[in-house]
């Protein structure tokens, strides 16, 4: 089965530095980024059944995602 990969750099390419400067710089971007990255590398094993688990859960996890994503968007597009 093929994983759609949902790294961060791979679902917003355009502002690559800018994602690097607050990684960088701002403490509370990059424990959002870690928990995104982190909890996306979870999500693909448990839909490559690597890790099996109920699919509310599986669900619960694409949701808190989707949610970190969101704020990871708005910091990095905040002027």
């Amino acid at each position: 089965m093929s994983v759609e990969h949902h790294d961060l750099h791979h679902e917003f390419p355009e502002p690559h530095d800018r994602i690097h400067e607050l990684k960088m710089n701002d403490a509370h971007f990059r424990r959002l980024f870690d928990e995104y990255h982190e909890l996306t590398t979870s999500i693909e094993k448990m839909e490559d059944a690597v890790t099996p688990v109920a699919t509310r859960t599986e669900e619960a996890a694409k949701i808190r995602r989707l949610h970190l994503k969101d704020e990871l968007y708005r910091m990095l597009t905040a002027a």
